[in-house]
C-alpha cells in the first residue's frame, strides 16, 4: 500500500469521493467551451476579424485553405484547429511542471492555486468582448490546467498498489460525466445573451458568450470552496522531501528523459492511441453532418451516447474486470475493441452502426485510460507520481494540440472514413507495442 495509505486508512473513501467530485467540478467548467466553438469563432470574426493577431491568423488560414484547393469553410475548421491546439500546446507544458510541483509541495496547496488560476481565466473570458481578451483567458486556463494532473496524483497517494488501476476507472468516471455535463450547460446558456437586454455592458466587455463563462467561473468558486473545506492533504511530507525540484523544463526533455524503461513504453502506447481516440473526436460529428445529415441536436445526442457509454464502461465495468485480469490484458482488449469500433464508425453506411461503433469504442478507451493510467502509477515511485502522471496528461495536451488540425485536413483532403482507418491503423500500432510491457508488482 501507499505510505499514505497505510498511515490515514480510515479518510480513503472520503478522500476518494472528494477527488471524484474536485474533478467532476472542474470538468464541467473546463468542457462548457466545447460546443460554442463555431459560434465563438463568427463572433470574433465580425468584431475585430481583420486587426491584429485575429487577422493575422485569418490571413494566413485562408491562404492555406487556397494553397489546399478548398473553401472558406476549411479556413474557419483549420482556424478553429488552431485555436484549440493553442490552448493544449499550454497544457503539454505546464502538466508536469504543476505535478512536479505537487510532488514537493503537496497536492492540496497545487490544486488551490490551479483551480484560482483557472477561475481567473474564465474571469477573462466573461469581459472578453475582443480577440486579444479571450486569447489571454485561454492561455491564463491553459497555463493553470494542472489541476487534472494533480487530482490524479492524490488518487494514487489515497490508494493501494491492488486499488490503484480501479481507482483510475473512477478517474475515467468522473472525465465522463464532466464531459456530458459541461457541453450541455454550453448548448443550453449559449443562447443567453446578457447584451439583449443589458447593452450597455458591452462597455464592460460582456459579449454574447457571457453567460457560459460566468457559469465556468462560479463552477471554479464552487471548486475552491470545496477543497477548501474537504480536501486534506495526501501526501506525506516525509515522501514530499524525497521528490525532485520542481522546474519549468522542456516537456519533450522530460518526456524522453524518463529513466524507467516501462513508464516510457506505456506512455508510448498510451500516446498513440490518444492520436486515434483524438482524431475521431476531431471528425465525428463533420462526420454524421456530411454523410447522414446530423443536425447539432443529433450530434449532441450522439455525443451524449459516447460519454455516457464511457461513464458505465470506466465507472462500473473495468472496475469489475480489473479484479479478475491484470491491467496489460484489460489494456490490450480495450485497444481491439477500439479497433473493432473506429472501423465500425469509418466504414457505417447507416447511423445505427455509428452507434455500434461508438458503444465499442467508449468500452475500448474504458478499459484502455485506467489501464494505462494504473500501469503508468505502478511503475512509479510515490515520491515521483505528481511528475510522472503530470508527463501522462502532457502527452495527451500534445496529442489535442496536433490531432485536431491534421484530422480536420485528412478529412476534407482524403474523405470522411480516412481519419477512421488511420485511428485504427493507429491503435493497432499501440497494440503491438503493449505486448512488450512488463505486468507491474503489488
Amino acid at each position: 500500500m501507499s505510505s499514505s495509505a497505510v498511515k490515514n486508512p480510515s479518510t480513503r473513501p472520503l478522500s476518494l469521493g472528494v477527488i471524484f467530485l474536485t474533478l467532476y467540478i472542474d470538468l464541467i467548467g473546463f468542457s462548457i467551451i466545447f460546443p460554442l466553438g463555431p459560434d465563438l469563432l463568427s463572433y470574433y470574426l465580425s468584431t475585430d476579424g481583420h486587426d491584429g493577431v485575429l487577422g493575422w491568423l485569418v490571413q494566413h488560414t485562408d491562404a492555406a485553405a487556397q494553397w489546399l484547393g478548398k473553401d472558406q469553410n476549411f479556413a474557419i475548421v483549420l482556424f478553429g484547429g488552431v485555436i484549440s491546439s493553442f490552448f493544449s500546446i499550454l497544457q503539454f507544458i505546464f502538466a508536469p511542471f504543476w505535478g512536479s510541483v505537487s510532488d514537493r509541495c503537496g497536492r492540496r496547496s497545487v490544486l488551490l492555486l490551479t483551480v484560482a488560476g483557472t477561475a481567473f481565466g474564465y474571469l477573462v473570458w466573461i469581459v472578453s468582448g475582443s480577440f486579444w481578451l479571450f486569447l489571454l483567458s485561454r492561455i491564463v486556463s491553459g497555463a493553470f490546467s494542472g489541476n487534472l494532473s494533480v487530482a490524479t496524483a492524490a488518487v494514487a497517494d489515497v490508494t493501494s498498489r491492488e486499488e490503484r488501476s480501479k481507482a483510475m476507472g473512477l478517474v475515467g468516471a468522473a472525465f465522463g460525466l464532466g464531459l456530458i455535463t459541461g457541453p450541455a450547460i454550453g448548448a443550453f446558456t449559449a443562447h443567453v445573451n446578457l447584451l439583449e437586454r443589458f447593452p450597455e455592458l458591452a462597455r464592460w466587455g460582456v459579449n454574447p458568450f457571457s453567460v457560459p463563462a460566468l457559469l465556468a467561473f462560479v463552477l471554479c468558486l464552487v471548486n475552491l470552496v470545496w477543497i477548501t473545506a474537504k480536501f486534506r492533504e495526501t501526501l506525506p511530507a516525509d515522501t514530499r522531501r524525497q521528490s525532485r525540484e520542481p522546474r519549468l523544463r522542456n516537456p519533450l526533455k522530460a518526456i524522453l528523459g524518463l529513466e524507467n524503461v516501462a513508464v516510457r513504453r506505456a506512455n508510448l502506447v498510451a500516446f498513440v492511441y490518444s492520436i486515434a481516440f483524438v482524431g475521431m473526436e476531431s471528425a465525428l460529428t463533420f462526420l454524421a453532418a456530411l454523410r447522414f445529415g446530423y443536425t447539432a441536436r443529433e450530434n449532441g445526442i450522439l455525443l451524449g451516447f459516447l460519454g455516457l457509454c464511457a461513464v458505465v464502461t470506466q465507472g462500473y465495468i473495468v472496475r469489475k474486470l480489473l479484479k479478475q485480469m491484470p491491467e496489460t490484458r484489460v489494456l490490450s482488449w480495450g485497444l481491439i475493441a477500439s479497433v473493432v469500433g473506429l472501423l465500425c464508425i469509418g466504414l457505417a453506411p447507416q447511423p445505427w452502426l455509428v452507434f455500434v461503433g461508438l458503444a465499442a469504442l467508449a468500452l475500448g478507451s474504458g478499459f484502455v485510460n485506467p489501464a494505462s493510467t494504473g500501469l503508468i502509477s505502478l511503475y512509479s515511485g510515490p515520491e515521483e507520481q505528481g511528475r510522472v502522471l503530470g508527463i501522462f496528461r502532457s502527452l495527451g495536451s500534445l496529442t489535442r494540440a496536433f490531432t485536431p488540425v491534421l484530422a480536420g485536413a485528412a478529412f476534407w483532403l482524403f474523405g470522411s472514413a480516412s481519419v477512421f482507418l488511420i485511428g485504427a491503423g493507429c491503435t493497432v500500432l499501440a497494440l503491438a507495442l503493449s505486448w512488450t510491457l512488463p505486468q507491474p508488482q503489488k
